[in-house]
């Protein structure tokens, strides 16, 4: 089969790899839809991010769907020809987190497309992929294959959602109209958010987010006193999700948090500095949300029900041996939300 390899920085090629042998319990899936993720970009441009650095070539990719070819010896609730979004996340189930039902934690965790560990964790953007019965998820007919790719996106800002806690009559900052920006403010309507401000720097991103239900969206680059009014009275959000790992979005979003505001943190950066002394006097609850586990099921079948709509998110779709280009497409946020790749 036919893979697609990250080297190095700026080194993605198509190569042949060995399939590899299905096991009881497992399926073979002829991939058809994958998404870029933004760690996939990450991967790219920079060879890794923060302290993850690629030590060997990797297949990339997490956000995966296709149909199922094979059956491995006990597999029961699914056929050769069922149409599946797979779940990236294969954690033990052994170690002490996931005893406790946190497997996003977890210390064995081989999650699709990862250069943690070493070896590495070899990504699905390949044409066949040989996943556990449990990773896979059927697709409702009349849902497409591109639709279903969504599901991993989805989960991890469901997961935030989770982190969160109640949604219901919440008044809600996201910051970051990127794809998981994007996502947070479809996950956060569907879980009862009564007013959504969406912020970025980049007016095209807004416009989306503007789409997809944002009630008001502010360019802090060029209004962000309007931004800023909403510092009166103490603040005036219960949650802020805070997808851009900038720091300039977190400080800004957390002088507009009310007392005892919650605040979710999504997006990936370096060190910054907070202004503790608001963290105090507003009793802030800074939250991390790393990934995802159970909520991908969730994400499923959000997505089959037609509860939310993935459609208007996808910018563009390449065919798999044009990913060179497809990853410079997705690294445009002028132009792509989500780029997925055809098999």
């Amino acid at each position: 089969m036919d893979a697609v390899i990250i080297h190095a920085a700026k080194d993605l090629r198509i190569e042949d790899r060995e399939t590899g042998d299905m096991k009881p319990g497992q399926v073979e899936i002829a991939i058809q839809a994958g998404g870029i993720c933004g760690s996939d970009l990450h991967y790219y441009h920079h060879g890794g991010f923060g302290t993850i650095r690629l030590r060997e070539p990797m297949i990339l990719g997490h956000e995966v769907a296709g149909t199922v070819v094979a059956l491995g010896q006990g597999v029961s609730g699914l056929a050769i020809g069922d149409r599946v979004a797979v779940s990236p996340s294969r954690p033990c189930n052994a170690c002490e987190y996931c005893l406790k039902g946190q497997q996003n934690h977890c210390l064995n965790m081989r999650f699709y497309g990862s250069a943690m560990p070493m070896p590495h964790i070899q990504g699905a953007f390949r044409q066949r992929l040989i996943a556990e019965s449990w990773q896979c998820h059927k697709v409702a007919d009349g849902i497409s294959i591109n639709e279903a790719a969504f599901a991993e996106p989805l989960a991890v800002t469901l997961h935030a959602v989770n982190r969160a806690g109640s949604l219901l009559g919440k008044r809600v900052l996201v910051t970051g109209c990127g794809p998981i920006g994007a996502l947070t403010i479809i996950a956060a309507r569907a879980h009862g958010a009564r007013e959504i401000v969406a912020t970025d720097v980049m007016d095209a991103v807004l416009e989306k987010a503007r789409e997809i239900g944002a009630d008001r969206t502010i360019n802090v680059a060029e209004h962000g006193e309007e931004l800023a009014a909403y510092t009166a009275n103490k603040g005036y959000f219960d949650v802020m999700f805070e997808a851009s790992g900038n720091e300039r979005a977190v400080r800004a979003g957390m002088e507009v948090l009310r007392p005892r505001g919650i605040l979710v943190q999504l997006g990936l950066g370096g060190d910054i500095s907070i202004p503790q002394n608001l963290v105090v006097s507003r009793e802030i609850d800074m939250r991390g949300s790393f990934r995802f586990h159970e909520e991908f099921g969730l994400a499923v079948d959000l997505i089959n029900r037609r509860t939310v709509d993935m459609k208007p998110l996808l910018s563009e779709i390449f065919d798999f041996r044009d990913a060179v280009a497809a990853f410079e497409a997705a690294g445009d946020r002028s132009r792509s939300m989500k780029v997925q790749l055809s098999f």
